[in-house]
């Protein structure tokens, strides 16, 4: 898996997800800031990273996951170690 597929299905869900242009969302893009995303938006998420790279996100780890880089970061790290 590639970081750029990995970035491919965030912006994906969250464009779909946020009904938000995917052109505005790359690894830099805060979830809250600049997304508007609420607490749900980032729980379903978290749960598609979960169902589709077979990774756990526990809540406190979630919530230092502030970017889509950073949640492209975490994915990765969790992938390549298992």
């Amino acid at each position: 898996m590639t970081r750029e597929e990995v970035f491919a299905l965030v912006q994906s869900h969250l464009a779909d997800e946020l009904d938000i242009d995917p052109a505005r969302i790359d690894e830099s893009t805060r979830f809250k800031e600049d997304l508007e995303a609420d607490s749900l938006d980032l729980y379903t998420l978290v749960q598609e990273l979960e169902d589709s790279y077979g990774v756990r996100i526990t809540d406190e780890e979630a919530a230092r996951i502030l970017t889509v880089g950073q949640a492209i970061d975490f994915v990765l790290a969790r992938v390549v170690a298992t």
